[in-house]
């Protein structure tokens, strides 16, 4: 490999990791302010913002939290590759992402077994 070389990635050849999480992020859809913070700040590259109007909490108006008018974008997480860390809830400026314990297999979707 050439030094500067750009190594292409190839997500369907990628190996899903995200199946040995033992805490989930879990973006507040009305409280998130689609700042971005945790798509900068998150080591797996897994957090994208989206259109507002994609997903199916929107009723086609701004939302308002704290008086502030919420942007149209929205922090997504792609949970087949997030290991669940925790950094983007500690780098939410309006803590619209809180982790929660993992509840289903995340290879065959059933629910996981409790202690």
């Amino acid at each position: 490999m050439e030094i500067g070389a750009v190594i292409k990635h190839d997500i369907k050849k990628a190996p899903k990791t995200g199946d040995w999480r033992y805490m989930k992020p879990e973006v507040i859809k009305e409280k998130c302010v689609g700042c971005g913070a945790c798509v900068k700040y998150c080591p797996e590259a897994v957090i994208e913002t989206i259109d507002r109007k994609q997903l199916t909490i929107d009723h086609g108006k701004m939302s308002k939290v704290k008086g502030q008018i919420l942007s149209n974008e929205v922090a997504q997480i792609d949970y087949y590759f997030c290991k669940g860390c925790g950094v983007c809830a500690n780098v939410c400026p309006e803590k619209a992402i809180i982790m929660k314990k993992e509840t289903e297999c995340v290879k065959c979707g059933m629910e996981a077994e409790r202690e």
